[in-house]
């Protein structure tokens, strides 16, 4: 890299993810700090791992700065084999078990990895695809998305998946993609889920996902159905959010998640922690950062050099968002439980080192957006 690409960084995206990553070490200590059990005595524990995830992450991000982020076709190629490989060695006897799911191995979780894997090599092919005028020219992007889609799913990991999908579709339309068309398979896969779900509630036809699993997803639709089970994640976290107020209880004051009240409350439920202690402020406070992070990578995106840039911009912006918008919204009770992070403020290092990579990404695309003028 030229030392003259630095004076093209955005110092603001760099600043927000900054902001974003302080706050959340603050949170995560909030959520952690009294939880003797959790912490195991010590009430930095959590606060330590995720600072050395962050260390990991922006020395792997100024690392990415010293390279194109156009990767060449053999680079791709392995890429995409390392996804699958890391990916197929979770359904292992390796792999370890969490929260219904096996997403772990040797202490990573490798589907955060892959999807920043995903949008680098989905972009280079979408990139280099001349035309994706039909429905036959959808074929290949989605046997590209599909094997490690599948060694997803298999986990189970639905929140990933989603994901996943998100991104290939938005993705697909920014190369160019028709509108309308991807709109037909997003219904017809909408369809084909009513169908299943429909036919396993009036004839008992088995589902391939799991009961509990079923319940967790539909119960923001009616928490009050199963106030003690299904629905008390919701329930809890909806009550930490409404009881900050506007301006919160205070930080380290907050009872719903240093009670026990709220489970996960430094994972999946920490916006809701920070809701209550920060109250309407902190969390709007939260939420103008994390616009201004989309709209800076989308300004990235539409003004990088070429289309390989664009599209694994806005590819790491829809990962950004789709994350942003469930984790918010099911802290919030309006979208289902799927165990999706928030970026940077969840606790979490494979999360953490895949979102400061795909930032380096990002400031990599802005920093080489026009030449070197000598």
């Amino acid at each position: 890299m030229d030392r003259r690409h630095f004076k093209n960084l955005d110092f603001v995206l760099i600043t927000v993810v900054g902001l974003l990553v302080f706050i959340g070490l603050i949170m995560i200590y909030s959520a952690t700090h009294a939880n003797i059990a959790l912490n195991h005595g010590d009430p930095f524990s959590f606060v330590k791992r995720q600072f050395g995830a962050v260390i990991i992450g922006v020395l792997a991000m100024i690392f990415l700065l010293f390279f194109d982020y156009r990767v060449s076709d053999r680079l791709s190629q392995f890429l995409y084999g390392l996804n699958i490989i890391i990916l197929a060695l979770v359904l292992t006897p390796l792999g370890r078990s969490g929260n219904g799911a096996q997403s772990w191995v040797f202490g990573v979780q490798p589907s955060e990895i892959a999807k920043v894997i995903l949008i680098v090599t989905l972009g280079k092919y979408l990139a280099e695809k001349e035309s994706l005028s039909s429905f036959y020219n959808f074929i290949w992007p989605f046997v590209h998305v599909g094997f490690p889609l599948l060694l997803i799913l298999l986990q189970p990991d639905l929140g990933t998946a989603l994901v996943f999908i998100f991104i290939t579709f938005t993705m697909m339309y920014t190369a160019g993609a028709s509108g309308w068309k991807l709109m037909v398979l997003v219904l017809i896969g909408l369809m084909g889920l009513t169908g299943m779900f429909l036919g396993h509630h009036f004839f008992n036809m088995p589902l391939p996902i799991k009961h509990y699993q079923v319940n967790r997803l539909t119960s923001f639709i009616n928490p009050e159905r199963d106030p003690q089970g299904s629905g008390w994640n919701v329930r809890q976290a909806v009550i930490a959010v409404g009881s900050g107020q506007f301006f919160g209880k205070g930080l380290f004051r907050g009872t719903q998640g240093r009670l026990g009240y709220l489970p996960e409350n430094h994972t999946d439920f920490i916006f809701a922690v920070l809701c209550e202690e920060l109250g309407f402020v902190g969390g709007f406070g939260v939420l103008c950062l994390f616009f201004t992070l989309i709209w800076r990578g989308i300004r990235i995106s539409y003004q990088a050099r070429d289309k390989t840039g664009t599209i694994m911009g806005v590819g790491i912006v829809s990962m950004f968002l789709f994350h942003i918008l469930e984790n918010v919204g099911m802290n919030m009770g309006i979208m289902p439980i799927t165990g999706i992070p928030l970026p940077f403020i969840t606790s979490g290092g494979s999360s953490m080192i895949a979102n400061l990579i795909a930032i380096g990404i990002l400031i990599n695309i802005w920093a080489r957006r026009q030449k070197i003028m000598f």
